[in-house]
């Protein structure tokens, strides 16, 4: 009888045992980097940041003829959660907790005043002004006070940011932010601020130029 010689499994070369460990060490790190899972490990190759923007290009110019009287700064608590139907949120789903900070402009547009709106009696001394109302301007969110405090998101979510840079991940609650700021500005008596500081401002102005008498009002 003759019994069948059994081959040794092979071993795996040298070079491909070498290649093997650098692709699970390279993927390891880029997982840490984007998942955040090993702290400083953005810091380990000494990454650098570049400007290399263009420069700013002027494309028009629009002439103001607004007073702003009065600015409103302005602060809201964010909470924005995305929900996926029929999963968890630890599978899909985000929930972000956003700071922001900004802005409100209340404004008395002088460049809408007729010949009507402005009367001065012969003597030059007594002068009357009617003026449009105060209104409030675009909510401009400050970029350096606002920040984002947490942010949750599902297990696809995160495979997802392995593959893509997203610019705009926080484009929602920063919209959602203005949009509030811009809520809580209607609800403020900014515009009523704005009217008493035109008025105060026209005053003075008027009256050192020579009027004793200045009469301010305000309706559309």
């Amino acid at each position: 009888m003759t019994t069948p010689i059994r081959r040794l499994p092979g071993r795996m070369p040298g070079w491909a045992k070498v290649l093997t460990a650098v692709v699970v060490v390279l993927a390891v790190l880029f997982a840490g980097i984007r998942l955040s899972v090993l702290p400083g490990l953005k810091d380990l190759f000494g990454t650098e940041t570049h400007d290399r923007s263009g420069p700013a290009l002027l494309e028009s110019i629009q002439d103001i003829s607004r007073y702003d009287a009065a600015t409103g700064n302005f602060q809201v608590v964010v909470d924005l959660e995305k929900d996926t139907r029929f999963l968890p949120d630890a599978i899909r789903g985000s929930r972000t907790l956003y700071v922001g900070a900004g802005t409100v402009d209340a404004y008395v547009d002088l460049g809408k005043l007729g010949k009507d709106d402005v009367q001065v009696d012969e003597d030059r001394t007594s002068a009357t002004l009617r003026l449009p109302h105060a209104r409030l301007g675009t909510p401009a969110l400050d970029p350096e006070r606002s920040y984002a405090v947490s942010k949750e998101r599902g297990l696809l979510d995160r495979l997802g940011d392995l593959f893509s840079d997203n610019p705009n991940s926080e484009q929602a609650v920063q919209k959602l932010a203005v949009r509030h700021i811009g809520a809580a500005a209607k609800e403020s008596e900014l515009t009523t601020r704005a009217e008493s500081n035109t008025t105060g401002m026209l005053e003075g102005l008027l009256r050192s130029l020579g009027f004793t008498k200045v009469d301010v009002s305000y309706g559309d």
